[in-house]
C-alpha cells in the first residue's frame, strides 16, 4: 500500500507529507482545495505525463516521492524489480518524480535513475487509479479482452503466452515472405550490394581473431628497444659473479650448511633452495627469449597496413575481425536465399501453412478458456450490480471472430491478432426489455460510475495493485444508490487499500481514516494542508457535508446516525 507521499512546489502545494493507512482513506474538502491535486501528483508518480504547468510558480522543480510497502513476496512489483535490475528488500519501494521548469523529468525507483516508460512499469502494479476519465477508459472495449483474460488468468495466461510464441514466429516468417516476393527491382539491388560485399571480404581473407594478435604484434614491434633493453637489465642484474643469482646462491649454501643444527633452518633452506630454482629458470627464460626478439621494420610497416584495411572493413561490417565473420556468413546466406528464391518461398510458404495451423488451434484454446471464463464473470457482475441497485440490469460478453470457432481446420480468411481471433465487448442493458450495448452507449453517468465499480470490484482481486484509488467516481448518484457506492467501495478497500475524494457523506461515513484537505492563504500565497480528523472532526465534517452550508444540530444528528449505519454494516462483512 501507499504509505507515505511527499510532495513539494506541485501546483498550489508548497510542501506536504501524508502518512496513509490501510483500508479505506476518504478525501474531503471544499472545491479547490486541492483533492484531485493530490491525486494528479499520484498519477504522475504512477508515470502519468507531465507538464510544467504543474510547477508551483516561483520554483524551479516539484518533486513527488511515494514509499510503497509489500505485504506478499509474490507480488509481481518482484519480478519488475527483477527484470530492471532493481533491488527491493524490506518489501519497500520508493518511486520519486521531479517534473524540472523547463519540462524534463527526472525518475528513481528505490534511488536509481529510470525512464519514465520504466517507472510507469512500476506504478501500474501499485497504483489503480479511476477517475471520471478513467472511467471512460475502463468502458474502452479495446480494453475488455484484457479485463477478462485477467478475470481467469492462471489459466489463460499460460494459454495466452503459447499463442504469443507462435504469433510471432508466423509474424517473422510473413514479414520474410513478403521481403523474398515483393518488389523485384530492390531485390536486384540488394543482391548486387551483398555480392560486392562479400567479394571485398573475400579479398580481404580475414582470420579470426586477426586484429587482436596483429594489435599486440605491433605493440611489440613499436616498443622494440623498451622490451629488449628492459629484458636485458632485468637478466644482466641477476646473472655473473656479484649478480643476483649468486647472492641468492651464497643464502642458499649458507642455510643448507646449517640445517642440520636447527630446525627452522632446516625448513627455511628447503624453502631457499626451491626459490633459488625457480629464479635462476626464470633467469634462462629471460635470456631465451630475449634471443628470439628481432626487429622487422618491413613487417611492423606491414602490420600497420593490415590494420589500416581491418579497420576500413569495421567501419562498415563491425567492430571486430570475429564480428565482421559473422556478418560475412549472414549474407553468404541471404545471398543463398536470394539466388534460390523460389525454393526459400516454396520453404516459407510451408512453414507459414504449418505455424497458422498451430497459431489457430492455440487461438481455439484461447477462445474456448475465454468463453468459459465469461460465463463467470456474468454471474459476479450481475450479483455486483444487484448490490448497486442495478438489479434489472442485464450484462453480457459478447465474442465476435472472424471464423466459426467450432471449425478446427484453418482457413486463411483467419484473421489472427495479438490476442487470437477474439474481439470481445463487454455489453449491458440497464433497464427490462432494451437491447444489449456497449457500455458507453447505454448508461448515464451515475449508472457508469456503478458499473465501474462493480467491474473494479470484481477485478481488484486479480490485478494485485497495493493501492486503488478513486476519483469523485460517485459523481451524479444520491440517497439509497450513494449508500450502495459507499458499501462497495468499503468492499474494495478490504482487497487492498482505498484512497477516494469523495463529496458524498455516506462515502466518507464508511472511511476507516478521513482527511480534511484545507485551502489557506499567507503572504498573498495560497497553500493546501492536510489534516486527519478525530471522530468528532469527523462527525462535524459530515454535518457540513450534508448541509452544504452551516453546521447544525439536525445535520450533526444526520451525520452520527450515518457513522452509526457505516459502523453496522463494516461490523456485518
Amino acid at each position: 500500500m501507499l504509505t507515505e507521499l511527499s510532495i513539494q512546489d506541485f501546483a498550489i502545494i508548497d510542501k506536504l507529507s501524508i502518512t496513509f493507512n490501510d483500508g479505506l482513506t476518504v478525501l474531503t474538502g471544499e472545491t479547490g482545495a486541492g483533492k484531485s491535486i493530490i491525486i494528479d501528483a499520484v498519477q504522475l508518480l504512477a508515470g502519468g505525463r507531465g507538464s510544467v504547468e504543474f510547477v508551483r510558480h516561483g520554483t524551479s522543480k516539484a518533486a513527488i516521492e511515494g514509499l510503497f510497502t509489500l505485504d506478499s513476496k509474490d507480488h509481481k512489483i518482484y519480478a519488475t524489480g527483477n527484470y530492471y535490475g532493481i533491488d527491493i528488500q524490506d518489501g519497500m519501494v520508493v518511486l520519486h518524480r521531479t517534473i524540472t521548469a523547463s519540462g524534463k523529468s527526472i525518475c528513481r525507483v528505490n534511488g536509481k535513475l529510470v525512464t519514465l516508460a520504466i517507472l510507469k512499469e512500476f506504478g501500474k502494479n501499485l497504483i489503480d487509479v479511476h477517475s471520471q476519465h478513467e472511467t471512460q477508459s475502463l468502458m474502452n472495449s479495446e480494453n475488455h479482452i484484457d479485463l477478462l483474460d485477467l478475470f481467469d488468468e492462471k489459466k489463460i495466461t499460460k494459454s495466452k503466452n503459447e499463442y504469443t510464441k507462435l504469433y510471432n514466429k508466423l509474424l517473422s516468417l510473413k514479414k520474410r515472405y513478403k521481403e523474398l516476393s515483393e518488389n523485384e527491382q530492390e531485390m536486384t539491388h540488394r543482391l548486387d550490394l551483398l555480392q560486392f560485399q562479400i567479394n571485398e571480404l573475400e579479398q580481404a581473407a580475414l582470420v579470426p581473431n586477426e586484429d587482436v594478435e596483429l594489435s599486440e604484434e605491433r605493440n611489440q614491434l613499436a616498443n622494440f628497444e623498451r622490451i629488449y633493453t628492459g629484458l636485458q637489465d632485468a637478466y644482466n642484474a641477476l646473472y655473473g659473479e656479484q649478480k643476483g643469482i649468486d647472492w641468492l646462491n651464497k643464502a642458499n649454501q649458507a642455510l643448507q650448511d646449517n640445517q642440520d643444527y636447527d630446525s627452522f633452518i632446516a625448513e627455511k633452506a628447503e624453502e631457499m633452495s626451491n626459490h633459488y630454482f625457480l629464479v635462476e629458470e626464470l633467469m634462462y627464460d629471460l635470456r631465451n627469449y630475449t634471443d628470439t626478439l628481432q626487429y622487422d621494420p618491413d613487417r611492423l610497416n606491414e602490420i600497420e597496413s593490415r590494420l589500416n584495411e581491418i579497420n576500413r572493413l569495421k567501419k562498415k561490417y563491425g567492430t571486430s575481425v570475429d564480428e565482421i565473420l559473422e556478418y560475412m556468413g549472414k549474407i553468404e546466406e541471404e545471398i543463398e536465399q536470394i539466388t534460390n528464391k523460389d525454393s526459400h518461398l516454396s520453404k516459407l510458404a510451408e512453414q507459414i501453412n504449418e505455424i497458422s495451423q498451430d497459431a489457430y488451434l492455440e487461438a481455439k484454446q484461447l477462445h474456448d478458456l475465454r468463453k468459459k471464463a465469461s460465463h463467470s464473470l456474468k454471474k459476479d457482475i450481475q450479483k455486483e450490480l444487484k448490490g448497486l441497485y442495478l438489479e434489472k440490469a442485464s450484462f453480457s460478453v459478447a465474442f465476435n471472430t472472424k471464423e466459426n470457432p467450432e471449425q478446427e481446420n484453418f482457413k486463411e480468411d483467419v484473421k489472427l491478432h495479438k490476442n487470437g481471433f477474439d474481439y470481445i465487448h463487454f455489453l449491458i442493458s440497464t433497464n427490462p426489455g432494451e437491447p444489449l450495448k456497449e457500455l458507453n452507449k447505454t448508461a448515464s453517468g451515475g449508472e457508469l460510475s456503478r458499473i465501474m465499480l462493480a467491474l473494479k470490484k470484481i477485478f481488484a482481486q486479480h490485478q494485485g495493485v497495493t493501492s486503488v484509488i478513486f476519483d469523485e467516481v460517485d459523481t451524479g448518484v444520491s440517497g439509497r444508490v450513494a449508500q450502495a457506492i459507499a458499501e462497495k467501495i468499503y468492499q474494495i478497500s478490504n482487497q487492498s487499500q482505498v484512497l477516494c475524494i469523495s463529496h458524498l457523506p455516506q462515502v466518507a461515513a464508511m472511511s476507516d481514516t478521513h482527511k480534511l484537505i484545507k485551502k489557506t492563504e499567507k503572504n498573498k500565497r495560497t497553500f493546501t494542508e492536510v489534516v486527519e480528523l478525530s471522530v468528532n472532526e469527523k462527525t462535524d465534517e459530515l454535518g457540513r457535508m450534508i448541509t452544504g452550508t452551516k453546521l447544525t444540530e439536525t445535520a450533526k444528528k444526520h451525520a452520527t446516525e450515518l457513522l452509526e449505519l457505516a459502523s453496522g454494516y463494516k461490523n456485518k462483512i
